[in-house]
């Protein structure tokens, strides 16, 4: 926008004005040392037109908080719905992120094979869901998540604890803003993140699947109760329940996935280092590591009974 210039296009210089003026009260004094055929507005137009004026701005300062209050009330990675999950009442994790262990974690989860450890699941998750405060179908697909990954990759050492303080940070277990989960572990409604435009503390992502999953076909959103970005699912994508489909709005898929994720590179999650490289390769936050750590820690404990 170019800078306001001193003169209107047209208006003449001015000349001095008579010493005695002959200006009458409201108006003006011509260039020519008369009055202008103009009247001038009285003081007090002026001044209700300019508490108008303030008025007019003050309302859209309104629209524009509450607007933008809105915006960050959208679920996303940074703010992970914040006024819609209660807050957590244990304190922060160690400030040394770094030196602290994997959550000690006592898992009674059965290694038996085939449908019988489906039902022991079940049982188990069950059993501790009200003291975990955890819905006792994510803590089965967490539990199945666990198992899953020990085989694949013993050496890791994750435990379902991790993937429940993320599922607790991301999306309250599916239950953000009244979502539930099914019998079959989907999803509804649908959790999708803000757009990935740079804003809030979030990149900036261009579409990467033509909408399919997020609904949006100019910028990539976090999808379901993990917040998988589309290009970080299309790389991990996994079938927790056996169905045939990878869905990231599966919480049975999308803990399995998430596991894969916090287990690659070859970390050792039974390390600080370890466990602090997994959390933060999911979002890139002290921050958010402790309150991944804090929310682990609970549920290690109160799982413990």
């Amino acid at each position: 926008m170019s800078a306001p210039t001193d003169r209107t296009p047209g208006s003449r210089d001015r000349q001095p004005a008579p010493r005695r003026s002959t200006v009458r009260s409201g108006a003006t004094e011509g260039a020519d040392g008369g009055a202008d055929e103009t009247p001038a507005p009285p003081r007090r137009r002026l001044a209700v037109l300019g508490r108008l004026g303030l008025v007019v701005v003050l309302l859209l300062a309104v629209a524009a908080t509450v607007l933008l209050v809105n915006r960050q009330g959208e679920f996303g990675r940074e703010d992970a719905g914040a006024e819609e999950i209660p807050a957590l009442e244990v304190a922060p994790a160690p400030v040394q992120l770094g030196t602290v262990a994997q959550p000690d974690a006592l898992a009674p989860i059965p290694s038996a094979g085939g449908g019988g450890q489906q039902t022991s699941l079940a049982s188990w998750s069950e059993g501790i869901a009200s003291r975990v405060d955890v819905p006792a179908r994510a803590l089965q697909a967490y539990g199945v998540a666990d198992q899953a990954v020990k085989r694949e990759q013993p050496d890791c050492n994750l435990s379902w604890v991790t993937i429940a303080g993320l599922a607790r940070i991301e999306s309250n277990h599916g239950r953000y803003r009244g979502a539930a989960i099914a019998d079959n572990g989907d999803v509804t409604p649908r959790i999708i993140g803000v757009p990935l435009d740079g804003t809030g503390g979030n990149r900036t992502i261009g579409d990467t699947d033509g909408g399919v999953l997020d609904g949006d076909a100019a910028l990539d959103r976090a999808v379901g109760p993990l917040q998988f970005i589309p290009s970080t699912w299309a790389k991990w994508r996994s079938d927790g329940n056996g169905d045939g489909v990878a869905d990231p709005n599966n919480i049975d898929d999308a803990a399995l996935a998430a596991g894969r994720y916090l287990c690659a590179n070859d970390r050792d999650l039974a390390t600080g280092p370890g466990w602090r490289s997994a959390v933060l390769s999911y979002n890139n936050s002290d921050e958010y590591g402790r309150r991944v750590y804090a929310a682990a820690d609970q549920y290690a404990r109160a799982s413990q009974g």
